[in-house]
């Protein structure tokens, strides 16, 4: 009996339907598989196998070097792995309130000789590879534009000063609060009395939006106008507010100087602090660029912020260099870009803290407590941040010392008489620190295993959600050794963001700031054309992430005997 062809063609048609539907299942399948086994101390998968150095390996490293391999697979390059010198001196300082006690003793290294070693304080400088000058002055910086910066200048940098405000009378007597003319984030600043006004003075005479600071470039002066408030803005007892009172209309703009009193209502009185930064012992550089995907040749969205301060607000002989590189998005790097300097600024400002660590020669205390205030004070539940930074100081001497924290995997390097110090410690998820800590935890990480939650990071701030789903996220920075450097000293710091480390390594970076410091010598922005030349080589070599960089030119203390 013949089959009628009919017949034959539904049975085709169902055959490819559900052979169709075969093949789409296995690639949902393959899509959700759990990831292969790493191959043995190669790879593990596409998101760490960027290497940190070319495969012309002689091209960035000098005879004296060896390199091992840790296990997940990254060279590191490695001379010296101990310091040559410790000198004990004593237990940690202490803060104001809720003290996080140090484990074991604080160690400074004292770097006054110029023997070839390389220093390492902690393990870093492996990096993973997922996408998420001198100018005497503050500069803080947001990179959003997609603009890359080919040229020795910061666009985003105004010179300009820091303004302090202290509320001296009235209900909100004794809170404050800081800005920087440079730092776009955090201006224009409003005083009122709700949130979100950033200076919030619980006084029923003050208006939800009563008045706005902000820097205004062209005059290079701070401004303040008055919003349009029912009770009057006065300046030094001038008002301020705008003629047709009660319209609700804003004012004009008045120019604020150094000691000024702001009165808000009859009550509430404001004094204002300002700080030309004319003097600044260091030379600063800072170069970023959100850099180009690979596969479509766009700009990628630009999350990393940089922070230079010197003085730090309230604190003379301290000042903070950091870097913030968000993932989610850019607002929890933002927002610790902001809190975590004032928390430190906060704890140093208290007099015997801040003598504690003249004295002790270490700020370990107060890193890790302005780290635990500013994760309490982040509210991201699903951004977060890297936040990688180094402060330095100077004692009665005018010895300088630095002292890095971090969390996550930017990293930082110093260069001291030629000697390479690293300074921070690497919080990928396959690092070997971040293995041993969750094992010690009692929650190790299964084999292969090399993100948690989706997240190839151990430690970071916010990610509040992911927190919350596994406990073997941390917020708990790792705190170098003090660095102490006389003035005898040739020494210089080196702070980025994970997209240099992807593709450089810490002698070659080394390296890249020699160079520079060689070439641009006499140039008033030497600082800046050095952070430059440094990001071009990550450019040149096709880093698929933001990368931002922060040179710190320590050589400016040096007086020859």
């Amino acid at each position: 009996m013949a089959i009628p062809p009919l017949a034959v063609s539904g049975v085709a048609v169902a055959t490819l339907a559900v052979l169709g539907l075969a093949v789409f299942a296995c690639r949902r399948w393959r899509r959700g598989a759990s990831p292969a086994p790493p191959p043995p101390a190669s790879s593990q998968d596409d998101d760490i196998n960027m290497r940190l150095i070319s495969d012309n390996l002689d091209d960035y490293s000098v005879s004296s070097n060896s390199s091992t391999v840790d296990e997940s697979g990254i060279r590191i390059d490695r001379i010296i792995t101990s310091p040559k010198t410790h000198g004990i001196v004593g237990k940690g300082a202490t803060y104001p309130t809720e003290s996080h006690v140090i484990e074991g003793e604080t160690h400074v290294i004292d770097v006054t000789n110029s023997k070839t070693e390389e220093l390492y304080l902690g393990n870093t400088l492996k990096r993973p590879a997922v996408a998420n000058g001198p100018t005497p002055d503050v500069k803080h910086i947001r990179r959003d534009s997609g603009e890359s910066n080919h040229n020795g200048t910061i666009p985003d940098i105004i010179v300009g000063s820091n303004l302090s405000l202290e509320v001296i009378a009235g209900p909100s007597h004794g809170i404050n609060h800081y800005m920087q003319s440079g730092n776009k984030s955090m201006l224009p600043v409003t005083l009122g009395r709700v949130p979100p006004s950033h200076l919030v003075l619980k006084d029923s005479e003050v208006s939800g939006k009563h008045a706005q600071i902000d820097w205004n470039a062209n005059k290079l002066k701070w401004e303040i106008v008055d919003m349009g408030s029912l009770n009057g803005t006065f300046l030094n007892s001038r008002s301020v507010n705008h003629p047709d009172v009660g319209s609700r209309r804003w004012g004009e703009p008045a120019e604020l100087a150094d000691g000024d009193i702001i009165t808000l209502g009859s009550s509430s009185k404001v004094s204002v602090q300002i700080e030309l930064q004319n003097q600044q012992p260091v030379g600063v550089g800072i170069a970023s660029d959100p850099m180009t995907a690979r596969r479509t040749g766009k700009k990628l969205h630009m999350e990393d912020v940089s922070c230079c301060q010197y003085p730090l607000i309230g604190v003379e002989k301290f000042g903070l260099f950091g870097i913030f590189d968000g993932h989610g998005g850019d607002g929890a790097a933002i927002a610790a870009s902001r809190i975590l300097p004032q928390n430190i600024a906060n704890i140093l400002s208290q007099q015997e803290t801040k003598e504690r660590v003249l004295s002790c020669h270490s700020a370990s205390d107060v890193l890790r407590h302005a780290f635990a205030l500013t994760e309490a004070a982040l509210h991201h539940q699903y951004e977060g941040c890297t936040a990688t930074i180094l402060l330095i100081w100077f004692d009665q001497n005018e010895d300088c010392f630095a002292q890095c924290a971090n969390l996550g995997d930017s990293a930082c390097i110093m260069s001291v008489n030629g000697e390479i110090i690293t300074m921070t410690e690497d919080h990928r998820v396959v690092s070997t620190t971040e293995r041993a800590r969750m094992a010690n935890s009692g929650q190790p990480l299964k084999d292969g295993e090399s993100r948690i939650c989706g997240l190839n990071l151990g430690r970071m701030l916010g990610d509040k959600f992911l927190k919350e789903q596994d406990s073997r996220f941390s917020s708990e920075p790792y705190v170098s050794q003090a660095v102490r450097m006389t003035k005898a000293c040739l020494a210089s710091a080196l702070i980025a963001s994970d997209g240099l480390w992807d593709v450089i390594s810490a002698n070659r970076a080394a390296q890249l700031v020699l160079e520079g410091k060689q070439k641009y010598s006499e140039q008033k922005t030497s600082a800046d054309k050095v952070a430059h030349h440094v990001l071009s080589e990550a450019r040149k070599l096709r880093t698929k992430d933001n990368t931002s960089v922060i040179f710190v030119d320590l050589d400016t203390l040096r007086s020859d005997p």
